[in-house]
């Protein structure tokens, strides 16, 4: 006899649990509690298995017997309702715990840190991340909503912080869009924001561009007279065109002193590929000196405190706002900027290439799939010997014609 709301009501709990049926496989257990769940009973094949629905009153007859109606279909559809609710339910708790914070840090160390990513890269990274935890942190990431990662963006705009804003919003969106890889999380909710923020004006690195006055910028660096780890590093940096990051964590072990080459590793390197820097004998003669006060073992430029770390990155443009020179004047990543091509529009286009490679700047995508390697720095590259002239020309106070470029048009390094 099929259940009804005042038998349900009537149902008394008894010293053991009992059963009392309402219609295809729908009954409710009573409990000595006075508990009282719904379950659907149903076969596969030879096995019989229970589905909870759920407890009365909070589920009442109508929606039980829904419940069960819905179960019965997907068995007869080939479907087993129990197991699809306890893989519900592990999935369920299993996303509960993928919080935005810990797929964040696990994106950060599986890849970022097992890939070989920089320090610098690492340590911005938690920084983005750091921008986010306070508002999405701890919410399972399957669940955020747009408007949740646009407030901490909003906040940070409303400081000034455009360009924070614009790179926080590119970390968390390759958060989401690892998250959807690995199966935690359905989209990126991130490109909803595309527009939203204010786009940030390009702010270029500090750079002295006329010759006369890098002249009295490398007079000043020969004349310095602070830490000889820092001088060595500013005398060398005007000669390489390395990024500043790529200068500090230079290792002995990469330069060849001999052959006049410093090879950069590609998991040091912005874009992931071995670079060749061809060293000017003017190079070489510091390195040299160097060498013999501080040997040639791990950093070449190690941190004043401890040498199993590389010098800091602010050391250098520390060292130039000691020498007088603002922030708005010269910067150590500056100095690429320096290093680029400049003049008459023939001199560009004919070095453009080649000051590219010297920057690690791809211009084609054979560049790309190359980068700069031993093998394309000419042996007849007259970079090494015009180190000595085309620098020395621009430290004398009566700056003779900048015709003493740095290097030859045959050389990879011209213009840069």
């Amino acid at each position: 006899m099929p259940l009804t709301e005042t038998r349900l009501r009537a149902l008394k709990p008894k010293d053991k649990p009992y059963k009392v049926a309402d219609d295809r496989g729908l009954y409710i257990e009573v409990s000595p509690s006075g508990g009282k769940l719904w379950r659907f009973r149903y076969r596969i094949g030879t096995v019989e298995k229970k589905l909870s629905i759920g407890s009365y009153p909070e589920i009442n007859l109508k929606d039980a017997r829904q419940a069960a109606y819905e179960a019965r279909v997907k068995v007869a559809s080939g479907g087993d309702p129990a197991m699809e609710k306890r893989k519900q339910k592990i999935r369920s708790e299993f996303l509960s715990a993928q919080t935005f914070e810990a797929v964040a840090r696990e994106y950060i160390d599986e890849m970022m840190v097992q890939n070989g990513r920089a320090d610098a890269t690492i340590i911005k990274a938690n920084f983005f991340l750091d921008q986010l935890t306070d508002a999405i942190g701890n919410r399972p990431i399957d669940e955020i909503e747009p408007f949740e990662v646009l407030a901490p963006l909003k906040r940070l705009e409303a400081k000034g912080k455009h360009e924070t804003a614009k790179k926080t919003r590119s970390f968390a969106s390759r958060v989401f869009r690892y998250a959807v890889a690995t199966t935690r999380c359905k989209g990126d909710p991130t490109n909803m924001l595309r527009g939203a923020l204010i786009t940030p004006k390009a702010k270029h690195y500090a750079a002295i561009l006329e010759p006369k006055d890098l002249g009295g910028l490398l007079r000043a660096i020969q004349d310095y007279t602070g830490n000889f780890i820092t001088r060595y590093a500013l005398l060398i940096a005007p000669h390489v065109f390395v990024r500043p990051g790529e200068l500090r964590h230079a290792e002995w072990k990469e330069i060849d002193l001999e052959e006049g080459v410093w090879r950069i590793p590609e998991g040091k390197m912005k874009a992931r590929r071995p670079h060749a820097v061809p060293l000017s004998t003017q190079v070489v003669g510091y390195l040299r000196e160097f060498a013999e006060m501080v040997g040639t073992e791990g950093y070449v430029f190690p941190s004043a405190r401890t040498s199993v770390r590389p010098m800091s990155e602010n050391t250098l443009n520390a060292a130039f706002r000691r020498m007088g020179f603002t922030k708005d004047e010269v910067t150590a990543h500056g100095l690429r900027a320096t290093a680029s091509p400049n003049g008459s529009a023939a001199s560009q286009r004919s070095a453009s290439t080649s000051a590219a490679r010297c920057l690690s700047r791809s211009t084609s995508s054979r560049q790309k799939s190359t980068g700069t390697t031993a093998r394309n720095v000419p042996a007849n590259c007259k970079l090494r010997s015009a180190g000595n002239g085309g620098w020395q020309a621009l430290r004398r106070p009566k700056r003779q014609a900048f015709t003493a470029r740095l290097t030859s048009p045959a050389c990879p390094g011209r213009g840069a």
